[in-house]
């Protein structure tokens, strides 16, 4: 086989019959066949289907995604715009797929593919999401830095006195995916209020109540059995625990605690506050699913 074969892209049959050539010699205008085919027998072991890609081969949107600079998606718009160039050449071709030992830059930065991690933390209280004081002890970041030497980040906020599950990855499509406000998972919150919730106006947020202009729906909600009457159960789709704050305190409730017991079918079994485990390669896939 040639060695451009493979990478060549012009038809490998063109100029043969049938992708075989015919022998050379010739018995008056009339050609010689060495077999009953009228074709060599050493040229069929020649040709060959056009190589597929190796399976260590990956898309180069993909390449982009898995090294943390943004989603497949994204990646698409940078390519199209000629900002991506692999062993110093521009790429702008769609599925263009990355080989082994290929040097990618992105913007002018060279970049490599990072194993995704996904690690689920207990929240415990007065540890803040915010961006500002990454390098604080009193960053969650804190608690998950023995997890990964990867760059890894909260998916959704908390604030310092909210507890409970926080999800950190660096998989900036399951980052982007989760903060989307179409998102459709369930949370479930346990509330603690300051008092007792009347059951009017427990029935008020069950039908939908009004907040900045926009009307608020729940998925459900009930008193937690054998509990007080103020520890509620609220289960929701948004991920924003700010949300869950604003219905009790337009019913004129203060918000003593707020606890996420489950986060997108993944729960707090067996895991104590403020200690975090990896998600099973199951739960990965359940929540690339939703």
């Amino acid at each position: 086989m040639s060695r451009h074969q493979g990478n060549d892209k012009r038809n490998p049959g063109s100029g043969r019959q049938g992708g075989y050539k015919k022998t050379s010699h010739s018995r008056g205008n009339a050609p010689v066949r060495s077999n009953s085919s009228g074709f060599s027998r050493n040229e069929n072991k020649s040709a060959q289907p056009k190589a597929k890609p190796a399976s260590d081969d990956i898309r180069l949107n993909r390449y982009i995604s898995n090294s943390g600079m943004c989603s497949r998606r994204e990646a698409d718009i940078y390519i199209q715009s000629g900002n991506v160039m692999v062993n110093g050449e521009v790429v702008t071709e769609m599925g263009y797929r990355v080989k082994p030992g290929d040097v990618v830059k992105f913007d002018g930065a060279t970049i490599t593919p990072e194993k995704k991690v996904y690690v689920l933390l207990n929240k415990p209280k007065n540890f803040s999401t915010s961006a500002d004081g990454v390098r604080s002890n009193e960053n969650v970041l804190s608690l998950v830095k023995n997890a990964s030497k990867s760059q890894l980040q909260p998916v959704g906020r908390m604030d310092k006195t909210t507890t409970g599950l926080l999800l950190f990855t660096n998989d900036t499509e399951l980052i982007t995916k989760f903060s989307s406000p179409n998102q459709r998972s369930s949370k479930l919150y346990h509330v603690s209020l300051d008092k007792n919730l009347k059951f009017e106006d427990l029935e008020k947020v069950k039908n939908g109540l009004y907040i900045d202009d926009h009307k608020i729906f729940v998925e459900e909600i009930d008193y937690i059995e054998n509990e007080a009457k103020s520890e509620i159960g609220v289960k929701m789709k948004t991920a924003n625990v700010k949300i869950v704050r604003k219905i009790f305190e337009e019913l004129d409730y203060n918000v003593i605690k707020l606890d996420r017991v489950t986060f997108a079918g993944l729960t707090k079994k067996n895991l104590p506050r403020g200690n975090w485990r990896f998600l099973t390669e199951q739960e990965i896939i359940n929540l690339k699913n939703i």
